[in-house]
């Protein structure tokens, strides 16, 4: 007998299943509440990789309430992860290890390594990720300033990822901001740029590159051009469901030319 779920067949065949290496849905959580963050856990648990408790929420929230949080997203095995914006003025205040120990302690396994405010040499970047690495964090090393007048050629961004790969990241992650304009691949619109594009995926591992993708159209062209396990971040809580439906082939933007 057909059940609801086995009625209708995925149009887009080939997706991933957890634990993923490649199609990671990475979502930001900038201040959900622990009964909010158990629903879309328990709503949306096969889809989401990692999330990210986005820039210093996480510093402003009552300690028990972020534990609280992690634990409703650990239980279905969903990696969690401070910001890197934390993290680097962690590291601009000296406090790194205390950082590690007490972010371990708390239930994070997960660390977002960037510079995208506060610049950070070659050196210290190689300290800061395998110190993580050491002490049992996940790392998502992100590249790219958050500001468009200090963004990063395609040039150098293929270089950064692969030192970051080299230095022991898991995956590297594309700035974008929560926004996805004027920065990274996007334009001041949140267009594309695809001369950017083309060069990151000439010069790296698409595998190993996750796109932050705040936008609908950002999703669909990036489904388009890589298939269903591109790995796309700062994903809206409210937005997984529909992103794992782009995926599949269940909306009209990906459904399209498949059975006409």
């Amino acid at each position: 007998m057909n059940t609801f779920e086995s009625l209708v067949t995925i149009p887009l065949p080939g997706r991933s299943l957890k634990p993923r290496r490649t199609g990671l849905t990475m979502v930001i959580d900038k201040g959900l509440g622990p009964v909010q963050a158990a629903d879309l856990a328990e709503i949306a648990h096969p889809w989401i990789d990692v999330v990210k408790l986005g820039f210093g929420t996480s510093r402003l929230c009552p300690q028990d309430v972020v534990k609280r949080k992690i634990s409703a997203y650990r239980k279905y095995d969903i990696r969690v992860m401070p910001g890197g914006t934390l993290l680097e003025v962690v590291i601009a205040q000296g406090k790194l290890e205390a950082f590690l120990k007490e972010t371990r302690k708390v239930g994070f396994d997960a660390l977002e390594v960037s510079d995208g405010t506060i610049p950070m040499d070659d050196e210290t970047r190689a300290e800061v990720i395998g110190r993580a690495s050491t002490a049992g964090f996940t790392v998502f090393a992100e590249v790219g300033s958050k500001f468009a007048d200090a963004d990063l050629s395609p040039e150098e961004t293929v270089r950064e990822i692969r030192r970051d790969l080299g230095l022991g990241a898991f995956q590297v992650i594309i700035e974008a901001r929560e926004a996805g304009q004027g920065v990274g691949i996007y334009d001041a619109s949140g267009g594309i740029v695809d001369e950017k594009l083309q060069a990151i995926v000439a010069g790296a591992d698409l595998q190993n590159v996750l796109f932050e993708a705040p936008q609908k159209a950002q999703q669909v062209e990036l489904i388009r051009k890589f298939g269903v396990n591109v790995s796309l971040g700062n994903i809206p809580p409210a937005d997984v469901v529909a992103l794992e439906s782009l995926r599949a082939g269940l909306r009209a933007d990906t459904l399209r030319g498949i059975y006409d």
